[in-house]
């Protein structure tokens, strides 16, 4: 009965075009801007505006404000607005209760909207359901909470390699939304998670959007995965450092139940078991910084430890913020529904605090892991870094650009120096070069070569790299060109080639350069 259901509803809502471009015409990209925010304000001015003018797309309205907005709205524009499910059916679903006796007004039990996005497979569009935020119900979060779509999960989207793969292990599901887009890259998808609500809603979410290849597990971390293996991990974890004890709530969305950062390592520990040789995991975690230890440093101890047949993984880490323990605390204690200037936020306030000074915390430091399980016995690729300035002008294709410079690294690492002087290279479409010069000198004295698209590097680069980067046009050899500049530049030819070539194997690495390859 309950797939029936689903089924009515699915009908309902693609009859009512509820999707991203008809709420955006609804309310428009400043109200969509603010309800991203958690304000619905301008978002319900907007259809106010439109009731009062005569012009409101009427089921697309009720339905946005009754299940995105969280406004209770009259039965009989919630029975039009969904006229094949009914409200029966709505309720049976466990969508909506009446919000009176008479029955006359019902009000939202979830969150349901619309989402859309593109990949490598092209533009795609789902309805995703979700527990009801403070937004909406306007107390603080149930413990078993799920969450919608929001900054990590998208993060971690546009991160993933989708890469055509037998199998993927969501770790943590949520909401479904990873293992909902491994669906379409992958065979076949496991999606796990330590609450049975999450489970529920991530079910729920595959069956209303028609993906018949994701297989729900609950359990803790990888039991109900034991012994099995997989092409690709995805896991936006619950890695927030939270104080234990008892005195501050515990989200199963959030919180793993373990003491500071552990859980990050544990997660990181479990997946490199549970990969096939060229297997990848991808992540976002949490790590201390301490008053005699970096945090960048603790997550590469991490991966060290996590050997398989005694070899460590290959590793990219990258860390994109670092927050001061007080900022920490006040943004996990906002994020779970308590206000700030109240009695309760300053309880949970000075127990964060007391957790982070007892362990000397000093801040906490977020950002993505990037583990591979090497499928021979070749150098292990390392690469730990900071970059806190914003990415480039494609978020959403940071996946297609990891996946490339993997590739382009596993070619440039297996080349010596003669083999890679004979290959011909292309700088990327997205890099720019900069020159800046001292009043009235002929030569730079900064060149700075800038990548638009990726991680938006800035490389700064002598005049030899810079006039090498900007001759690799596909034609000559990374020899030729070296030879030329050699000359040009009155310098020995091996020595020049010799200084060049790690910084072409680095900016191959990092996307900047093109290897002449096929993925």
């Amino acid at each position: 009965m309950t797939s029936a259901l689903i089924d009515r509803l699915r009908s309902d809502l693609s009859a009512a075009h509820f999707d991203v471009e008809t709420l955006d015409s609804l309310w428009g990209a400043r109200a969509a801007s603010a309800l991203f925010r958690g304000q619905r304000l301008p978002a319900q001015r907007e259809i106010q505006a439109k009731r009062v003018a005569g012009r409101e797309p009427a089921a697309p309205a009720v339905l946005a404000s009754l299940l995105m907005l969280g406004m209770p709205q009259p039965r009989d524009a919630v029975a039009s607005a969904l006229p094949s499910l009914g409200i029966d059916g709505a309720i049976e679903l466990g969508l909506i209760e009446p919000a009176a006796p008479d029955g006359e007004v019902v009000r939202p039990l979830i969150d349901l909207r619309p989402y859309g996005f593109t990949d490598r497979r092209g533009a795609g569009h789902w309805w995703i359901a979700s527990d009801l935020g403070e937004l909406s119900s306007g107390a603080a979060l149930r413990p078993d909470h799920v969450l919608g779509v929001g900054g990590a999960s998208m993060t971690l989207s546009g991160l993933m390699i989708a890469e055509t793969v037998e199998s993927v292990l969501d770790l943590g599901t949520g909401c479904g939304i990873q293992a909902m887009h491994a669906s379409r890259h992958a065979r076949r998808v496991v999606a796990t998670d330590i609450s049975h609500r999450a489970i529920a809603l991530a079910r729920f979410n595959a069956e209303l959007n028609e993906l018949s290849n994701i297989e729900f597990r609950q359990g803790d971390l990888f039991e109900p995965v034991d012994g099995e293996r997989f092409d690709q991990i995805v896991s936006n974890p619950p890695f927030v450092i939270t104080p234990r004890g008892g005195v501050v709530p515990e989200y199963e969305y959030r919180d793993g139940g373990m003491m500071g950062d552990a859980l990050v390592a544990e997660v990181i520990r479990g997946a490199a078991s549970r990969l096939v040789p060229g297997g990848i995991a991808q992540l976002l975690g949490n790590w201390e910084y301490r008053a005699a230890e970096d945090g960048l440093d603790r997550a590469a101890a991490w991966v060290d430890a996590a050997t398989v047949d005694g070899r460590v993984l290959d590793a990219w880490v990258i860390e994109r913020e670092v927050q001061d323990a007080a900022s920490y605390s006040e943004t996990w204690i906002r994020d779970g529904g308590t206000k700030p200037a109240t009695a309760e936020f300053d309880a949970l306030y000075a127990a964060w605090l007391d957790d982070f000074e007892a362990r000397g915390v000093e801040s906490v430091g977020f950002g993505y892991l990037l583990l591979r399980r090497r499928a021979d016995g070749s150098a292990p690729f390392r690469r730990f870094e900071r970059l806190h300035e914003a990415v480039g002008s494609n978020p959403a294709g940071l996946g297609e650009h990891l996946a490339d410079c993997l590739a382009a690294h596993d070619w440039q690492s297996s080349l010596s120096d003669e083999s890679l002087g004979l290959a011909t290279l292309v700088v990327a479409s997205d890099v720019t070069e900069e020159r800046h010069y001292w009043p009235g000198d002929e030569h730079p004295a900064v060149i700075t070569l800038r990548q638009g698209g990726g991680f938006a590097r800035s490389v700064e680069a002598g005049t030899a790299l810079a006039a090498l980067v900007g001759a690799c046009d596909g034609e000559l050899s990374v020899r030729a060109i070296c030879a030329a500049l050699a000359q040009l530049l009155e310098a020995d030819e091996a020595s020049l080639s010799a200084e060049l070539l790690p910084s072409i194997r680095e900016l191959l690495d990092t996307g900047i350069l093109l290897a002449p390859i096929e993925r």
